[in-house]
């Protein structure tokens, strides 16, 4: 896979996540963070332009990784960057 489908497949990832947080129903949450790391430690050499959002983007998924996932702020924050790296994946 590309980094760019990577990248992608984290997106979607991050997307069922926060749809799951904000719908109370986070029985499968730890097994799509398991699938997202499997995603992330695949990625390779990325685009100097992608790294900004890459390092930003890592900083807010390890908040997303030690809370609770019972917070509008969690949801908000997946789906955020959801959109975020469904916009920017091209540049990975």
């Amino acid at each position: 896979m590309t980094n760019q489908d990577l990248i992608l497949n984290i997106a979607v990832n991050l997307g069922r996540l926060g749809r799951w947080s904000h719908e109370g129903k986070t029985s499968r949450i730890n097994q799509f963070f398991t699938d997202t790391q499997s995603y992330l430690d695949q990625l390779k050499q990325l685009n100097p332009r992608f790294r900004p959002t890459y390092d930003r983007f890592s900083k807010d998924y390890s908040y997303l990784k030690s809370t609770s996932p019972n917070s509008k702020n969690w949801s908000d924050t997946a789906f955020t960057w959801a959109s975020i790296l469904t916009h920017r994946a091209k540049l990975a």
